[in-house]
């Protein structure tokens, strides 16, 4: 449990039932590697079981911080970059920063296979942890926590749908500077009904390029990212 304390003191949270924050830390290699049991009360579980509810726990936090950073946001897009902020290399790094690696109850094999280090390993022992917070302490420590971790990238982060929505960026240039709307057209279909791939043609400003993919939204956003780039050479702002 001392070492333990340590990490609580890294955490910036004291535990009341300090066996969750063990339970948190004890991977299923370790688990395994035990003698089994049959005494009441001594059974010794991994830390998958909070994995999984700590999952639960961080994309509810994460969420909502996107929601308070970005109140005018579409879900697509929140959705988007919630998966972006807590995808198994962030969640890694993070856990890198409380060297939760150190702490970390591992079987041999992983232990000598460099476990501590495991994107993977790591990702999972740290939605335990959030998981263990959570039942400790309810879900404002919970949060308390995640926000301290992720206040800095939801800050610092934009949507990345943002940079690929060619249809609304060619729309607000061309209403703004030229005052006309682009014109969509299917063109064309090929391929079995399950596997369809379409092309679409866009005119705009004089100027036509064409656009393939495997929706007519797709296609679209395809044809936009084109004149897009012929937009920047060949019509000026008026």
């Amino acid at each position: 449990m001392m070492k333990l304390s340590k990490l609580e003191y890294k955490i910036d949270y004291r535990f009341k039932n300090k066996d969750l924050l063990e339970e948190a830390c004890r991977h299923s290699s370790f688990v395994n590697e035990q003698p089994e049991t049959h005494t009441p009360g001594m059974s010794m579980r991994d830390n998958e079981r909070l994995e999984f509810l700590g999952d639960a726990v961080l994309n509810l936090v994460v969420g909502h911080m996107l929601m308070d950073r970005y109140p005018e946001m579409p879900e697509g897009d929140l959705s988007r970059m919630r998966a972006h902020l807590v995808n198994e290399s962030e969640l890694a790094s993070v856990a890198r920063e409380i060297d939760l690696g150190d702490f970390l109850l591992l079987g041999k094999g992983e232990s000598q296979s460099n476990g501590r280090e495991k994107k993977s390993i790591l990702a999972d022992a740290f939605e335990a942890v959030i998981a263990a917070i959570y039942l400790d302490g309810g879900f404002d420590a919970a949060f308390h926590f995640v926000r301290g971790r992720f206040s800095a990238k939801v800050l610092g982060t934009t949507a990345p749908v943002s940079r690929a929505d060619y249809k609304s960026r060619l729309q607000e240039i061309v209403q703004t500077t030229h005052k006309v709307m682009p014109t969509y057209q299917v063109i064309g279909e090929s391929g079995p009904d399950h596997d369809k791939t379409f092309a679409v043609r866009i005119t705009v400003c004089d100027l036509e390029a064409e656009g393939v993919g495997k929706s007519k939204k797709t296609a679209e956003q395809d044809a936009a990212r084109r004149i897009l780039k012929l937009l920047e050479n060949c019509c000026p702002p008026r």
